[in-house]
């Protein structure tokens, strides 16, 4: 493997490092209004939020492309007593499916491509929460942050419930979070009563 090789890379950091334990700021803020039985972490790293969407009840699926986090990942389940179905995959070429998971998180990870499958992948009323850094302003090296509004326009198939940028690019907060939920059936009557 070459060192530009995104699961060796990630191994090596998981190695290095002791992931968070607690849910992302957006997990917890919209956990307790979160519906449905399943759920997808994408980019799980340590399982922080595949944990906690477990011990609210849904049958989660995390998806990571590094051994070494989904290693701390099913550790870390274990011993709070939860079950999780840990799948070491590389989110570009994983298959989601289509309609089958009622709540998707992903957090810290870029991929406009991902996000089209994770949309998909939403089953109708089902609730995409998505948060990750935006490009630091002048910097032509990263290439893993969203540009301003790239997760939005992204995201104009949902119906978006809320959408989060930094009020100036050179904040200290750089991040970007959304939150969205796939239209129903529910969603198109009432529109259509007007309601």
């Amino acid at each position: 493997m070459s060192a530009d090789d995104p699961r060796e890379r990630w191994n090596e950091r998981y190695r290095d490092a002791d992931p968070p334990t607690e849910p992302t700021p957006l997990v917890e803020q919209y956990r307790d209004r979160l519906e449905g039985e399943t759920a997808l972490d994408v980019a799980t790293g340590g399982g922080r939020n595949a944990i906690a969407l477990a011990e609210d009840g849904f049958a989660v699926e995390a998806i990571d492309v590094a051994e070494a986090g989904l290693e701390i990942a099913r550790e870390r389940a274990a011993e709070r007593g939860v079950d999780v179905e840990f799948v070491r995959a590389d989110a570009e070429a994983h298959s989601f499916g289509v309609d089958r998971y009622d709540v998707i998180s992903v957090s810290h990870y870029y991929s406009l491509e991902t996000l089209a499958k994770a949309t998909r992948a939403l089953a109708p009323g089902g609730t995409l929460l998505y948060e990750h850094d935006l490009r630091s302003p002048g910097d032509e090296t990263d290439r893993f942050g969203f540009y301003p509004n790239d997760l939005l326009r992204s995201s104009l198939d949902l119906r978006i419930v809320r959408y989060v940028e930094p009020f100036r690019l050179d904040d200290e907060e750089t991040g970007v979070r959304l939150v969205a939920r796939k239209p129903s059936a529910v969603d198109d009557e009432s529109i259509g009563q007007g309601g």
